[in-house]
C-alpha cells in the first residue's frame, strides 16, 4: 500500500476516490481519500467513517483504481467523472497467449485484458495521456501487475 500511496504522491496530493477499496487500507494510509465499492463488508466501511462516495453520480479530481479496471464491464461511464488524475493497477499481458496462460485469466471476474499499448491507446480514447508506469507490484512480488497514473488531457 505505501508503495500505491507514494505513487499517487509523486503526481497529486488532494482528495480522491479510490474505487474498489479491498479492506481499506489503502484509504487509511494515504488519508484525504473516499471509497466505492459493490462489497456490502465494504460499503459498511465506508459508511462508518463517512468515507462513502458514488463515483458514477459525482465527478472527482482524482480516482484511484487499483486490482479494479478490468472487473468493470462498462468503464468508461466511471471513467467519465474522473476530471484530472486516474491512477490504476492491472494485469498487463504480452500478448492474447500470455493472458490465456496467466493466473489472472479469470472469465468469471475479468472483462478486459489489456497489452501495455492496449490500454494505453484506449485511454487515450478516453481522453487520459499516460504520465508515469512501472512495474512496482511486480517487482514487491505481484505478478504481471502494472501501475499506471494518467492525466486528462484539457
Amino acid at each position: 500500500m505505501q508503495a500505491r500511496v507514494d505513487f499517487v504522491a509523486r503526481h497529486y496530493n488532494g482528495f480522491l476516490c479510490d474505487v474498489g477499496i479491498g479492506s481499506g487500507a489503502f484509504i487509511e494510509l494515504r488519508g484525504q481519500t473516499c471509497g466505492y465499492d459493490v462489497c456490502p463488508a465494504a460499503i459498511d466501511w465506508l459508511k462508518m467513517r463517512h468515507l462513502l462516495a458514488d463515483p458514477y453520480r459525482v465527478s472527482f479530481r482524482a480516482m484511484s483504481l487499483w486490482d479494479v479496471l478490468e472487473h468493470i464491464p462498462e468503464f468508461w461511464r466511471l471513467l467519465r467523472n474522473v476530471e484530472q488524475w486516474l491512477f490504476v493497477s492491472l494485469p498487463i499481458f504480452v500478448d492474447a497467449k500470455h493472458a490465456l496462460r496467466s493466473k489472472h485469466f479469470r472469465t468469471d471476474e475479468h472483462c478486459w485484458y489489456w497489452t501495455r499499448d492496449g490500454l494505453v491507446q484506449m485511454m487515450r480514447c478516453l481522453g487520459f495521456h499516460v504520465v508515469e508506469e512501472n512495474d512496482m507490484e511486480t517487482k514487491l512480488g505481484r505478478e504481471d501487475i502494472g501501475s499506471f497514473a494518467f492525466n486528462k488531457a484539457v
